[in-house]
Protein backbone atom coordinates (compact mmCIF):
# COMPACT_ATOMS: atom_id res chain seq x y z
CA UNK A 1 0.00 0.00 0.00
CA UNK A 2 1.28 3.38 -0.60
CA UNK A 3 1.29 6.55 2.00
CA UNK A 4 -1.49 8.64 1.43
CA UNK A 5 -0.62 11.80 -0.57
CA UNK A 6 -1.02 15.38 1.47
CA UNK A 7 -4.24 17.11 0.33
CA UNK A 8 -2.97 19.46 -2.68
CA UNK A 9 -3.20 23.39 -2.12
CA UNK A 10 -5.29 25.00 -4.54
CA UNK A 11 -3.92 28.60 -5.32
CA UNK A 12 -4.18 31.55 -4.67
CA UNK A 13 -6.28 31.05 -1.43
CA UNK A 14 -6.66 32.35 1.96
CA UNK A 15 -3.88 30.79 4.02
CA UNK A 16 -3.00 31.52 7.92
CA UNK A 17 0.24 31.15 9.55
CA UNK A 18 1.23 31.40 13.47
CA UNK A 19 4.60 32.52 13.99
CA UNK A 20 6.20 32.17 17.50
CA UNK A 21 9.09 33.89 18.92
CA UNK A 22 10.45 35.74 22.06
CA UNK A 23 8.26 38.43 23.21
CA UNK A 24 9.51 41.98 22.04
CA UNK A 25 7.69 45.58 21.84
CA UNK A 26 8.19 44.99 18.23
CA UNK A 27 8.04 41.50 17.41
CA UNK A 28 4.47 41.77 15.56
CA UNK A 29 5.44 44.63 13.74
CA UNK A 30 8.96 42.54 12.81
CA UNK A 31 6.64 39.75 11.64
CA UNK A 32 4.03 41.84 10.22
CA UNK A 33 6.69 43.24 7.91
CA UNK A 34 8.14 40.50 6.58
CA UNK A 35 4.78 38.73 6.05
CA UNK A 36 3.83 41.92 4.20
CA UNK A 37 6.95 41.49 1.96
CA UNK A 38 6.12 38.04 0.38
CA UNK A 39 1.84 38.72 0.87
CA UNK A 40 1.10 42.52 0.47
CA UNK A 41 -2.29 43.48 1.45
CA UNK A 42 -2.15 42.53 5.26
CA UNK A 43 -5.21 44.42 7.14
CA UNK A 44 -5.16 44.56 11.09
CA UNK A 45 -8.38 42.38 10.57
CA UNK A 46 -6.01 39.64 9.35
CA UNK A 47 -3.49 39.80 12.67
CA UNK A 48 -3.81 38.63 16.09
CA UNK A 49 -1.15 38.73 18.47
CA UNK A 50 -1.34 36.20 21.74
CA UNK A 51 1.39 36.48 24.67
CA UNK A 52 1.97 33.29 26.43
CA UNK A 53 0.58 33.05 30.24
CA UNK A 54 4.41 34.23 31.65
CA UNK A 55 4.75 36.62 28.68
CA UNK A 56 7.88 35.46 27.55
CA UNK A 57 6.19 33.87 24.45
CA UNK A 58 4.32 36.25 21.51
CA UNK A 59 2.22 34.69 19.05
CA UNK A 60 1.08 36.44 15.93
CA UNK A 61 -1.11 34.11 13.74
CA UNK A 62 -2.07 36.00 10.30
CA UNK A 63 -4.13 35.34 7.25
CA UNK A 64 -2.34 35.84 4.19
CA UNK A 65 -3.34 35.52 0.33
CA UNK A 66 -1.02 32.20 -0.49
CA UNK A 67 -0.01 32.51 -4.32
CA UNK A 68 2.08 29.44 -4.84
CA UNK A 69 4.39 26.64 -2.56
CA UNK A 70 7.49 29.05 -3.91
CA UNK A 71 6.09 32.25 -1.75
CA UNK A 72 4.98 30.26 1.06
CA UNK A 73 8.87 28.63 1.61
CA UNK A 74 10.62 31.62 0.82
CA UNK A 75 8.69 33.55 3.71
CA UNK A 76 8.94 30.67 5.74
CA UNK A 77 12.44 30.42 5.33
CA UNK A 78 13.10 34.54 5.94
CA UNK A 79 11.09 34.41 8.70
CA UNK A 80 13.38 31.34 10.54
CA UNK A 81 16.48 33.29 9.41
CA UNK A 82 15.72 36.43 11.19
CA UNK A 83 16.74 34.22 14.29
CA UNK A 84 13.88 36.22 16.12
CA UNK A 85 11.50 33.45 15.18
CA UNK A 86 11.05 29.83 17.40
CA UNK A 87 8.33 28.11 15.18
CA UNK A 88 6.24 28.93 12.49
CA UNK A 89 3.39 26.82 11.47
Amino acid sequence: MSEPKAPKIEFPCDYVIKVIGNSAPDFSEFVVEVVEQHAPGITEADISVTESSKGRFSSVQLKIVATGEAQLKALFEELKASGRVHMVL
